[in-house]
């Protein structure tokens, strides 16, 4: 039996072949072809409709930001199959598999990866009849979290009404950072009444303690945010004195 390769041949929707002497039909839903059999996801074969193979597609991953510590990360697609292969791939070339996936269903993958080096990365995901998909950009990057060097608790005893720069907070990553308060507590005007410079952590007042007379520890919550949008959180305290003389900061 000899065999015929067609790249292309555009009969109309829902013509019928006869193959060969078998009798054997085929009823096209359009163009024979990859693309269109791909498109229509099916042809006729004697009556009887045949599935094609479906390659998978990538849309996200969640969260697309992570350490080089192993994290869980979702991806969402189409046409998953049970249990596929999970790669990242670097700019560079590299490729590392995922330590573990976890089919969730056709349009969902949970995959724990543990990626040493900082960079981004492409997401290859192929089905176990091999039909793969990359993403079409380095979906994923690693990057080292934001890490405080002010040690977290008091930072000092401030005199009431001072006025001037009370302390400086810092934090390092491999990107700018910028600071905030999570807590509603150092730039309320009815508590420590002050403000924090969010790209340089300066922590400062015109009015420590506002119109507060009484000596009072203040408990606040600042956050370094770096590029990435990664995060890391720390609790500082600030206490105020009254009744001294001269006003001025007391550490």
């Amino acid at each position: 039996m000899s065999e015929v390769k067609v790249n292309k041949i555009s009969p109309r929707t829902g013509t019928t072949f006869t193959i060969g002497d078998s009798g054997d039909t085929i009823t096209t839903a359009g163009d024979i072809s990859a693309n269109s059999i791909a498109a229509s996801n099916s042809i006729t074969l004697n009556g009887e409709a045949i599935t094609a193979l479906a390659n998978p597609t990538f849309t996200s991953i969640s969260p697309d930001t992570i350490t080089n510590d192993q994290t869980s990360i979702t991806i969402t697609g189409t046409n998953f199959v049970s249990i596929p292969v999970v790669e990242a791939i670097s700019t560079t070339g590299v490729i590392t598999p995922a330590d573990s996936v976890t089919f969730n269903n056709s349009t969902s993958l949970t995959c724990n990866f543990t990626l040493t080096t900082d960079g981004t990365y492409y997401i290859r995901i192929e089905n176990n009849d091999g039909l793969a998909v990359r993403s079409s950009t380095a979906a994923l990057t690693v990057s080292d979290a934001p890490v405080w060097t002010t040690a977290a608790g008091t930072l000092g005893t401030i005199a009431g009404n001072f006025s001037g720069t009370v302390a400086t907070v810092a934090a390092t990553s491999d990107s700018a950072i910028t600071y905030s308060e999570t807590t509603n507590v150092l730039t309320n005007a009815s508590q420590a009444n002050c403000s924090l410079n969010s790209s340089t952590g300066v922590i400062s007042t015109t009015d420590f303690a506002g119109t507060n007379t009484t000596a009072a520890t203040y408990t606040f919550t600042l956050r370094a945010t770096d590029a990435e949008g990664q995060t890391a959180d720390r609790q500082f305290s600030l206490t105020s004195s009254f009744g001294a003389t001269g006003g001025g900061q007391f550490n």
